[in-house]
């Protein structure tokens, strides 16, 4: 099978890598399926039900729950994997309106993540005034379909809802984003909802960031960031991303993307026990270099002294070696930039706006600006290579870098490592990926190097993120322990040999996509604007992830779910 126009598994060897493992990964594609839906995130977070082995994914652009029936996958791989279309789905739709168990009327937004325990399907949703609280729906799973069983009220702009491996508590990350003129911030929290004798209770606990607002000044010294509007509170600039869970249920740690930072919570007694602000990653390091311009129209991937980049991960993951627990991170990078609709500059300027754009409308605030724009401090080593092919372009942070107050920058500091990572229990870095995704793909696929997921063309996110990788899963194949990471912008799946979290060996990077297709997928505009062959593109935008055990598989071997938010398709892959 070819994956990508390359075969799978060829093997790079780069220098920074330790050396291959003895055994190696067969990943074959044996199910894909279309929602024919493009830039609209047809598909982006999936989980499976063992029973009925079915894929559960969340379809943003019908708000529904598509689920895809896995119990008749074939064992070798599929033809025509850009294309093809071989697994159907049935559909549950999500309701506009509920009454929770503490009887609120509440209207509905789109749903943002699901998790499955037993036969309980956990689906997190937004009110449909993302300000406002949002709901957590409870499906009993039957044979036929999800019946809806419960809606539990939890905090703002839920994100992200899991189970813990005991089944006895949900846990959902309360994003708690601003309102688009940014006047209204609700805080970011965390919700716990119990598992009373096996079905959910009616009401969740909310946990908060408040007592940490004492602890600002000390965060920020250790790499967290804080960027939000003057008057703003430590609870209102955190925004609760992702959440992992220990074995014994015990522990949880949720990634603070914006702020680059892990939270602790201790589910015992229902406490944010610490943050651990991650810091920042050199890219003067030979092995953390990056291209950080896309107007040069090359691959210039190159250390640079006094750039820095902060970890800010989306999805992250743990796991234990000999009793000692890990957390891996996908380090995506993001940042606050926030514009909303405004007829002329009086009009955003009388909305509290900072400045009029007629293309993108009314600033309400952005921490975002160019490493050229930047006044750097007199000693700063790149003083003199801020032109636009150098490191003018690179999108940076205006809200850290200044260390002495006094208007110059003493460091550069952009979004996102480019890079996985692996975290101690306390909060402390035991391995990173350095540049590895850059030089696999430069090596592999130059003429794709940091391309879009919204088109084919070469060079055009090395100025912002590069392959940005987000999606993330973790699983046992013969002993070993595998991190599988999803490069949202790239596309295509790093897949590492973790066993040893102190040192592990990149396996393969696996591609479904054609580079040399011409098309362009722009969700700026609605409805979405779409041109070329987008549909001979393969799989685009890889969002979420979920590993299944062999004994848990339809097929009796590991399986990798992959849902791509771009190309609205859900990718299965065999791994043996």
């Amino acid at each position: 099978m070819k994956l990508g126009n390359l075969p799978s598994l060829t093997l790079l060897a780069l220098g920074m890598m330790a050396s291959m493992p003895a055994k190696s990964l067969t990943m074959d594609l044996v199910g894909r399926y279309q929602t024919g839906i493009y830039g609209e995130a047809g598909a982006e977070i999936v989980d499976y039900h063992k029973n009925t082995q079915s894929a559960y994914v969340v379809d943003g652009a019908k708000n529904r729950i598509d689920i895809i029936s896995l119990s008749k996958l074939p064992t070798t791989a599929i033809n025509n994997p850009l294309t093809a279309n071989t697994l159907t789905a049935m559909h549950l739709n999500l309701p506009e309106k509920v009454t929770t168990s503490d009887n609120q009327v509440l209207s509905l937004g789109t749903a943002n993540s699901l998790s499955i325990y037993g036969d309980w399907l956990a689906v997190a949703v937004a009110n449909v005034n993302k300000k406002d609280d949002g709901v957590v729906l409870f499906y009993k799973i039957e044979k036929d379909k999800p019946e809806l069983f419960k809606a539990v009220q939890v905090g703002a702009l839920p994100d992200m809802v899991t189970f813990t491996p005991d089944g006895q508590k949900v846990l959902v990350a309360n994003e708690g984003e601003p309102t688009a003129d940014y006047q209204f911030d609700p805080v970011g929290s965390i919700g716990v909802i119990n598992m009373e004798n096996s079905m959910p209770a009616n009401t969740a606990v909310l946990m908060m960031f408040d007592k940490f607002e004492s602890q600002k000044a000390e965060l920020q010294a250790k790499g967290f960031k804080f960027a939000s509007p003057k008057g703003h509170s430590l609870a209102q600039d955190i925004e609760p991303e992702y959440i992992t869970v220990s074995d014994d249920s015990k522990t949880a740690w949720v990634s603070l993307q914006e702020n680059n930072a892990l939270a602790k919570i201790d589910l015992v007694n229902n406490d944010i026990v610490a943050i651990h602000p991650l810091g920042l990653k050199d890219f003067g390091d030979k092995n953390n270099g990056i291209d950080a311009s896309d107007k040069d129209k090359e691959i210039n991937i190159r250390s640079w002294e006094g750039v820095y980049g902060l970890y800010q991960p989306d999805t992250i993951y743990g796991y234990s070696v000999n009793g000692q627990h890990f957390t891996v991170t996908a380090n995506e990078g993001d940042s606050r930039d926030w514009w909303f609709g405004a007829a002329d500059e009086k009009s955003c300027l009388d909305a509290g706006g900072s400045k009029f754009d007629e293309e993108d409308g009314c600033l309400a605030y952005s921490e975002e600006t160019r490493a050229g724009k930047l006044t750097l401090a007199d000693t700063h080593p790149q003083l003199s290579h801020l032109d636009n092919k150098e490191l003018g372009r690179l999108k940076v942070t205006k809200a850290m870098g200044d260390e002495d107050g006094d208007g110059k920058y003493e460091k550069i500091v952009t979004f996102g490592a480019r890079s996985f990572s692996i975290w101690n229990d306390n909060g402390e870095l035991v391995f990173d990926s350095g540049n590895q995704f850059a030089k696999t793909i430069a090596e592999r696929y130059p003429e794709g190097f940091n391309t879009n997921e919204s088109e084919n063309k070469k060079d055009n996110r090395s100025d912002d993120k590069g392959s940005e990788p987000e999606a993330l899963a973790i699983g046992q194949v013969d002993g070993k322990t595998y991190a599988f990471i999803g490069l949202e912008r790239m596309g295509g799946i790093m897949i590492y040999d973790v066993s040893n979290p102190k040192a592990p060996n990149f396996v393969d990077y696996i591609l479904n996509r054609d580079l040399t297709v011409d098309y362009e997928i722009d969700d700026s505009t609605n409805p979405v604007t779409l041109k070329g062959d987008y549909a001979k593109a393969g799989d685009l935008a890889p969002e979420g992830m979920r590993f299944i055990k062999a004994e848990n598989s339809p097929t009796k071997n590991a399986l990798l779910l992959v849902a791509n938010e771009v190309s609205g398709t859900v990718s299965v892959y065999q791994i043996k």
